[in-house]
């Protein structure tokens, strides 16, 4: 029962994650670059290490605000229910005996 309701908060969490990554890289990408936009991969006046650097930075945000978050809802509702929702059944790692 615990993870067909954790599913679909999962996944609203997941949306939601997405649109906080991309606020953040877009926050981040101006403060240290003064543009407004990220470089676009076929933009052809941008180089190579422009567009690469720019996609990085992008997924490094999007995979630790991911995590970041399913790591708090999958502890919330542990907490909530008494029932780690993850893979593995039981306790988080750092809580086991």
């Amino acid at each position: 029962m615990m993870k067909l309701l954790y599913k679909p908060v999962g996944m609203v969490v997941g949306i939601l994650g997405g649109m906080v990554a991309r606020s953040l890289f877009k926050q981040i990408w101006k403060v240290t670059t003064g543009e407004d936009e990220a470089p676009d991969a076929t933009d052809a006046r941008r180089t190579w290490r422009e567009i690469l650097l720019a996609a990085a930075l992008q997924g490094a945000i999007f995979a630790v605000v991911q995590a970041a978050l399913n790591r708090a809802t999958a502890e919330g509702a542990g907490k909530l229910t008494g029932d780690w929702p993850g893979d593995e059944a039981g306790q988080p790692a750092g809580e086991r005996a």
